[in-house]
């Protein structure tokens, strides 16, 4: 199986009230190198049209490497999901 197979067998329940990733977008216009644009293993970071970094947390992997990648404080608020919300893996 590829990658986009195994992902399909996740379950995500989805917090539409209170996501688990926020972004700010004023701090990430000022970065240069945009590592969460490639090291997301589920491709959730994107630029939009004006060159701006979107962020869709409904298909979160929850394995925080958008934090670590990420060199400006403050520009990725990170927590886990609140309770019975977030990934549930059901491969391996």
């Amino acid at each position: 199986m590829d990658t986009p197979e195994l992902l399909s067998l996740n379950k995500f329940n989805v917090d539409e009230k209170e996501p688990h990733i926020k972004i700010k977008k004023e701090i990430c216009a000022g970065c240069t190198e945009k590592p969460c644009l490639v090291v997301c293993p589920a491709g959730l970071y994107r630029l939009d049209q004006d060159g701006d970094i979107s962020f869709d947390h409904a298909g979160c992997l929850e394995c925080g490497t958008c934090r670590i990648m990420c060199r400006h404080k403050g520009a990725i608020e990170w927590q886990y999901p609140r309770a019975t919300f977030g990934v549930t893996y059901r491969f391996g």
